[in-house]
């Protein structure tokens, strides 16, 4: 059956076009995301929302999408999403942060060109019929050092066009390495320095705990007497209270604001101030932008319901349709060690060791640990996915960790889980061979060949004789069929293992018989997922 999408909020004709071409069973209700009780009663029935920024995606809506895998934001903004929730709930949050990456910046130089020239002012005293020529006295860009908090995606566009306008550019970005700011043609520096130094601030950065109210009163109150303050980033990155006192002192010359603390802003303290001018969140809003992210997100939410490929997750890795492909044998390996680990561990786990070696160990490494720690987790919680199995392990402080080695052995990659509890340590390995199917080729330092089945009878004994035939004539005594059989053991008559592959479920009273015999250290019924 085709996956089905809602789109609640208004995208582009194309991108539902582009669902219907990808053979996506979409619902387009543009209206529906104003109406979160209606929102709440039907999103159950769809695999995927799409929005835009009326759609709230609240907790309880989350918690209404039972069959929901994920939502795309056609924009960069995800605060209308409840992140947490979605996560624990497994659903993937994409945004499409490309998509209105020029329109953003060049509103910001537009609102850097108004404040500078008091362009609106001077509009509004024009079209009165005033000609206030001296009333306008403006600033020129060229030559004035332009601060640059963020020099990510759409601030580098920004200190990219300042460049162009002969400004100099000083950056602080934590994040920004002195070998990319000089390709960038900016000079890094500390925030107090750049506050010092600034003519205009300008603000690219996203809304977090690290970053809220940066530019406190404390802040503001560094800022070079004259300072110009644009911000159409995110509301809440600036104390505008404070700023408003500063504007009205004269310290600072005037501001340029798109976005605001409080959304809608039908007032704020910046609102009637002189030399301060105003936009309604329009960093994104032209007609390029708007197309551009409603397909990125078609298309993304397309190839991800698809073929599982990820892009621009905020709470998963992402997965290229092409990595999807070379690594899919791989993902389902590490779900399936995670599997064999979670399922043979009952006492509380403390840590997660992942071993990558050969080829493996070049592919996406956050993709197949998340693999790992959902197979791990499904014990406890078989609704746990790739998406909400990090954030589990987190809450119950499970601490992993990995390590990656050139080939050093047979196999041209393998993956070995460790997992460590209070008790003992127990690690599986496994690798993929040419023909995609994934193989355990390790147990607690046994070598092995076992293909992994979907209903599978672990074994332990000391090496004797008799083994093979009281576990095949218990078998056959209750009708249970042998699929595969595999052994392995470390010394003669040493710990020996076994792997039994079988067409059913393993019938307790097998199990009981086993354990009865007295020739089994343990016996373990194991079920995997190899769909």
């Amino acid at each position: 059956m085709a996956p089905k999408v809602l789109i609640s909020d208004s995208l582009s004709e194309a991108a539902v076009q582009i669902f219907k071409d990808r053979g996506i069973d979409v619902d387009f209700q543009p209206t529906l995301g104003k109406d979160k009780d209606k929102l709440a009663e039907i999103i159950g029935n769809y695999d995927g929302l799409a929005i835009r920024s009326a759609t709230k995606a609240t907790e309880k809506i989350i918690a209404a999408a039972t069959n929901l895998k994920v939502i795309g934001r056609a924009g960069i903004g995800t605060d209308n999403i409840d992140k947490d929730a979605a996560s624990k709930k497994g659903v993937i949050v994409m945004n499409t942060p490309f998509g209105n990456m020029i329109t953003t910046a060049e509103h910001a130089i537009a609102m850097m060109f108004a404040v500078a020239r008091q362009i609106p002012e001077a509009s509004a005293s024009t079209h009165a019929g005033k000609w206030e020529k001296s009333k306008f006295m403006g600033v020129e860009l060229t030559g004035k050092t332009l601060g640059v908090i963020g020099a990510g995606n759409i601030g580098g566009i920004v200190c990219d066009r300042a460049r162009g306008l002969k400004m100099k550019v000083v950056a602080y970005d934590p994040f920004l390495g002195e070998e990319k700011a000089a390709k960038m043609g900016v000079e890094k520096v500390e925030l107090d320095e750049m506050l010092a130094r600034a003519d205009f601030i300008t603000l690219h950065v996203p809304f977090t705990e690290q970053t809220a109210n940066i530019l406190s009163r404390e802040n503001l109150a560094k800022t070079k007497k004259g300072v110009r303050i644009i911000n159409c980033a995110r509301g809440g990155l600036v104390d505008e209270e404070a700023l408003a006192e500063l504007l009205k002192s004269g310290h600072v010359a005037g501001a340029a604001f798109d976005v605001f603390a409080q959304e809608p802003a039908t007032e704020n303290p910046l609102f009637n101030l002189p030399n301060v001018v105003c936009t309604p969140h329009l960093g994104a809003a032209t007609t390029e932008a708007q197309e551009n992210v409603a397909l990125q997100v078609a298309e993304q939410m397309s190839d991800y319901l698809l073929t599982g490929a990820v892009t621009n997750a905020l709470n998963m890795p992402s997965v290229t349709a092409e990595e999807a492909q070379v690594m899919g044998p791989w993902l389902k390996l590490s779900g399936h060690l995670g599997a064999f680990t979670g399922q043979m561990t009952d006492e509380p786990i403390k840590a997660i060791n992942i071993l990558y070696d050969g080829v493996v160990s070049e592919m996406n490494l956050d993709a197949l640990n998340c693999g790992v720690v959902a197979g791990i987790m499904k014990r406890a919680n078989p609704d746990v996915n790739m998406v909400s199995a990090p954030v589990v392990a987190k809450e119950k402080g499970i601490k992993i960790s990995t390590t990656n080695q050139d080939k050093s052995g047979t196999f041209d990659g393998y993956i070995k889980v460790t997992v460590v509890t209070d008790k003992r340590e127990r690690s599986i390995a496994g690798t993929v061979f040419s023909d995609g199917k994934p193989r355990f080729i390790q147990i607690k330092g046994i070598n092995i060949d076992a293909e992994v089945g979907r209903h599978m009878v672990y074994t332990t004994n000391t090496d004797v004789p008799g083994i093979i035939g009281t576990l095949g004539q218990t078998m056959g005594a209750h009708d249970v069929n042998i699929a595969n059989f595999t052994l392995g053991r470390a010394d003669v008559k040493g710990e020996a293992i076994g792997l039994l592959e079988i067409d059913a479920p393993a019938p307790a009273e097998v199990v009981a018989k086993l354990r009865d015999t007295g020739l089994f250290t343990q016996v373990k019924p194991l079920e995997f997922d190899i769909s």
